[in-house]
Formats: structure tokens, C-alpha cells, sequence
């Protein structure tokens, strides 16, 4: 395929002939969030589990409210917070604040934060996002891999590391869903500070000077600016899911190296037309939550 030199033609030209893997990932991530959510809720019917559902129903209307988000895509969310509050409650007792609720909510906040930094400069140049908010991919692009964390380690999980009345399996296996939406959160503060701010990035496959907005493009303010984001999530998770220092750095190291993952993607097979950003994104998500559960598992177990 013949390169595209223009960064904002060749995602615009991206967006349209690749649009097929957003609605795929979009349906998948749907899809398994939402029969493991309907399962743990049938599991656990009481208050605890109620609360945690109104709760995340209500964030996703002030999402929404905020424009921040499509109607669709508040509805993703709220399917994506609602698993991983579930997973990670105790039972029966509940309780928000030591759930996945607060580094969910830190990944919101600097995302929101970071995409109206100098949005006026970035709409000028075509970088910035859409004023309707994320569309339903880039919320499951983001927020996916650690939903299906939620759901998927407990069956991973060693007999003697069930805790007792919890749902998800203990500090441990929190760490890859830390992970993840540090990864996330990392991800999203480098491209929109690194545009606004980071001056001309270079490419990561060969340090070769590229236009702001290219893909797989890197600058030194940009990746400063996500690894201090990955860094808070992180913080905000220690105290709310019980991490110890040992994994909450397993957690920050394995998100940084999902954001050069994601960097390392796009340079190549987006760059060169296979994957679009939102199916980049997941992967580099992904990447980090199976780093930190490989790293955690072996230096913690």
C-alpha cells in the first residue's frame, strides 16, 4: 500500500476503509462484558451489587452530560465500570471506594483533562477529537482489556489466592487490570499532550522527525506526560485495591511498556494500513494486563 504522507489523511482514509474492526471490537468487548456481567450479577444478587450498578449508571450520564462521550459510548462505559466494580467488590459487604471505581475514574479525568488541553490549537492542525465526545470504540478500545480482566482472572486464579468474600481473586490479580488502565490512561495524555505541546515527535521504529499526529510518532514531553499519567492511576489504584509497592510498580512498568507497544504498532502495521487506532489501542491494553499478570505471577507468587 502506497504510504500516505498527510498524518490526518491517512487516519481520515483509515477510518473509513477499516471501520469494520471498531464495530467488531466494539461487538466483542460488548459482548463478553456483557454476559459476564449479567453472570456475576445473578451471582451476586444483593445490595452491594446494586449499588455498584447505580453508581456506575449514574457516572455514565455525567459522562454523557459532560459530552465527553456518545449516548452509545456511555452506554459502553457503563457496561465496562459496572464489570469491573462487581469483580472487584467485596461481598457482601460493598463498599465504592475499594473497588475499580477510583482508577477508572482517574483514567476519566485525566483523558477529559488531557483531550481539551489547548483543543482550540489542535482543531486548528485536525488532531483534535470530535466535540461529541468518544465514540463506543475508543471507550472499549480503552477500558476492554481491563473489563475482561475483571471477568477472566478469577478462573485464572490458584486455589490458595481466593480471598475471602471477594468476587475477583485478591490484590494479585488486580494488578493486571491496573495495568490496563494505566496503559490507557498513558496513552491517551501522550498523544494529546505530545500534540499540543511535545514540538515535532520522532518515529519510534527509526527516531526519524514525522509530523505531529503521525502514527507511531513519539516526543520526549508526550511520553513524560503518560508515564506520570500511568503513575497516578496507579497511586489511586494502591489504596483502593489493596496493591502493595511491589505491584503497583509491576502494574506502572507493564503499562509503560504497552504504551511503547502501542507506539511500536502503529508505527508499523497501522502506519501501514492493517489496523486502525481503535484496534491498537485494545492490543496495547492487552499487552500491558498479560505483562503484568506474567510479572506479578512470577515475582509474587
Amino acid at each position: 500500500m502506497t504510504e500516505i504522507a498527510d498524518p490526518r489523511a491517512a487516519k481520515l482514509e483509515r477510518k473509513e476503509r477499516l471501520g469494520w474492526q471498531s464495530k467488531l471490537l466494539l461487538l466483542a468487548v460488548l459482548g463478553i462484558s456483557t454476559a459476564g456481567l449479567l453472570a456475576s450479577i445473578w451471582r451476586w444478587r444483593n445490595p452491594a451489587t446494586a449499588e455498584g450498578l447505580v453508581i456506575c449508571a449514574g457516572f455514565g450520564l455525567l459522562v454523557w452530560g459532560l459530552r465527553a462521550a456518545t449516548p452509545l459510548a456511555a452506554v459502553t462505559g457503563f457496561a465496562l465500570t459496572s464489570c469491573m466494580y462487581v469483580a472487584t467488590v467485596a461481598q457482601p459487604r460493598g463498599g465504592w471506594f475499594h473497588t475499580a471505581l477510583l482508577p477508572g475514574l482517574a483514567l476519566f479525568g485525566l483523558a477529559f483533562a488531557a483531550t481539551r488541553f489547548r483543543r482550540s490549537q489542535k482543531e486548528q492542525t485536525g488532531l483534535a477529537e470530535s466535540r461529541r465526545g468518544r465514540r463506543a470504540s475508543q471507550v472499549a478500545a480503552n477500558m476492554g482489556a481491563a473489563a475482561i480482566a475483571a471477568l477472566a482472572l478469577p478462573r485464572l486464579a490458584w486455589p490458595d489466592m481466593l480471598s475471602r468474600g471477594y468476587a475477583f481473586t485478591g490484590p494479585l490479580l488486580f494488578t493486571p487490570l491496573v495495568a490496563a488502565l494505566a496503559e490507557a490512561a498513558a496513552d491517551t495524555v501522550s498523544s494529546e499532550i505530545g500534540q499540543a505541546i511535545g514540538g515535532e515527535p520522532v518515529l519510534v521504529t527509526g527516531l526519524k522527525r514525522v509530523p505531529p499526529g503521525t502514527d507511531g510518532a513519539v516526543s520526549f514531553v508526550g511520553t513524560v506526560a503518560g508515564c506520570a499519567a500511568a503513575a497516578l492511576v496507579v497511586i489511586v489504584a494502591m489504596p483502593s485495591l489493596y496493591l502493595d509497592p511491589k505491584q503497583a510498580l509491576v502494574a506502572w512498568a507493564a503499562a509503560i511498556c504497552g504504551l511503547f507497544a502501542d507506539s511500536f504498532i502503529g508505527a508499523t502495521l497501522e502506519r501501514h494500513g492493517w489496523l486502525n487506532n481503535d484496534l491498537v489501542n485494545f492490543f496495547s491494553t492487552s499487552i500491558a494486563a498479560l505483562i503484568a499478570l506474567v510479572w506479578v505471577a512470577w515475582i509474587c507468587h
